[in-house]
């Protein structure tokens, strides 16, 4: 009997109904427009225009115009089946300082784009901070000081008062360990500061920004709002079982999950952490009250995953850097350099990571049974591929299909096995600018070509839409 005649007779995956199919952007990535309509500088505008911070000298002042385009990109997404779509909104588009009024033509373009959405019967699902701080705020400290959670509270109501008649779904943080560790700690991200006592400031007032902001939406949502935020959660593994490797995937997680999962769902920090990192800082910065302000209840928590993280003990950095976290020669990892991190084993992607959906299935399983009351979304799960349009006109990427297949399957796998999970979102729908890489990296669902700005759907992007059309994940062919 071959391996096709073992098979069941359908090998066809059937997701729930209601089951949400998107794709996810953030606004720094794809608008472009960056000092039309009275947007002023955030760290990205600053960061990138800084030589030698981003890969070439780009920059996202025109990046893929979605600004200008969004009409033409919202059809893409109809054509291709999605139901949702996840954006982010430009806090210095809407708040240009940081402080004060909204500026109205910021909220406009956001208006619209809802609109157009909901006009091609897809559901918003809005992202109020991806990364892209007002440069005045870094400017009077950044994330490190606390006053930026509470500017943030305040940016949150702003947009609230604006879409929350027509948008249901929120997010209050994306990747808020990337904003901290990546932005000040090893410096690969805006602002570029490497100061590990700075990052577990920033950490914290993140998680703080992140409880004034539900308590902000809280107030000015309508109560079939669902409010939630998205972390990219470490799969943490140890190369082997020996003691020392166990205990630095123990610090790992601590410092990359729990650092955010403790405050935020359980309401406390977990206690190893300012253990591991006493050496750095008394975590005075903590004050009394705030993890109950960070502990808000949430609708659903958002995961992002790409791949698992291999560690072993004894680590200088040299038996594989930060974990593929960019690169630079500053730590991500406060009070971790004794940690190592390997390269797991797979295929790569086009950033060097490997590809395995089992850390996909394993991270949705281990939430639900840790937080088994509250939903998930997969608010971000894709791969960047060398991708070009070929002779025929169109871009042939059978690795991204792949990529995503595998990893549909995982879901689909933690939803049989009970877990609660409401949608996935596909990173990303265009090729854009994608940080420090700038325009070398390709995650998009749909090729962009930066010259001229003309979308050509990818293979990839026809074979996921029917998939969103059916909620049926069929067989790859040879498969």
């Amino acid at each position: 009997m071959t391996a096709s005649e073992a098979r069941p007779l359908t090998a066809t995956r059937h997701f729930p109904p209601g089951f949400l199919w998107g794709a996810a952007t953030a606004a720094y990535q794809i608008e472009g427009a960056s000092a039309e309509d009275g947007r002023t500088p955030s760290i990205w505008d600053t960061f990138s225009h800084t030589p030698g911070k981003v890969f070439g000298g780009h920059t996202g002042d025109v990046a893929v115009d979605h600004y200008h385009r969004f009409r033409d990109d919202v059809r893409l997404m109809r054509e291709l089946g999605l139901t949702a779509y996840r954006f982010s909104v430009s806090w210095s588009r809407v708040q240009p300082t940081g402080r004060g009024p909204a500026v109205q033509k910021g909220l406009d373009f956001y208006r619209a784009l809802v609109d157009e959405l909901l006009d091609a019967g897809i559901r918003p699902a809005l992202t109020l901070y991806h990364w892209d701080l007002p440069q005045e705020l870094e400017d009077a400290g950044g994330w490190p000081e606390r006053a930026t959670a509470e500017r943030f509270g305040a940016y949150a109501a702003l947009v609230a008062d604006a879409l929350g008649d027509r948008v249901e779904r929120w997010t209050t943080l994306n990747e808020p360990w990337c904003t901290a560790f990546l932005g000040y700690g090893s410096g690969v991200h805006a602002p570029g500061r490497t100061d590990p006592v700075a990052a577990l400031r920033a950490a914290h007032h993140l998680n703080l920004a992140h409880g004034l902001g539900v308590q902000a939406l809280r107030a000015a949502l309508p109560p079939r709002a669902e409010v939630g935020v998205s972390l990219n959660l470490h799969e943490v593994r140890p190369l082997t079982n020996a003691p020392g490797d166990l205990d630095a995937a123990r610090r790992i997680d601590a410092v990359g999950n729990r650092v955010w999962l403790g405050p935020m769902l359980d309401g406390a920090y977990p206690e190893d952490l300012p253990a591991d990192t006493a050496r750095l800082t008394d975590w005075s910065f903590v004050r009394p009250g705030d993890t109950a302000t960070a502990h808000q209840p949430l609708d659903f928590l958002g995961v992002n995953y790409y791949t698992p993280t291999l560690v072993s003990a004894g680590g200088d950095g040299s038996a594989g850097g930060d974990g593929g976290h960019g690169g630079g020669t500053s730590s991500p990892w406060p009070a971790a350099d004794e940690v190592a991190f390997h390269q797991p084993p797979g295929d790569l992607t086009a950033m060097g990571w490997s590809v395995d959906a089992s850390g996909l299935y394993d991270l949705l399983t281990r939430l639900s049974r840790r937080y088994p009351e509250l939903p998930l979304y997969v608010t971000e799960n894709g791969a960047a591929y060398e991708d070009a349009v070929g002779a025929d006109g169109a871009v042939h990427d059978p690795e991204r299909i792949a990529y995503v297949h595998a990893h549909l399957e995982a879901v689909h796998r933690a939803v049989e096995g009970g877990a609660d999970v409401r949608g996935y979102f596909l990173w990303s729908l265009l090729d854009n600018f994608e940080w420090a890489y700038g325009y070398d990296k390709r995650f998009g669902a749909v090729h962009v070509d930066y010259d001229t700005q003309v979308r050509t759907p990818k293979a990839s992007a026809h074979w996921y839409g029917r998939v969103a059309r059916s909620g049926e994940l069929p067989e790859l062919p040879g498969a």
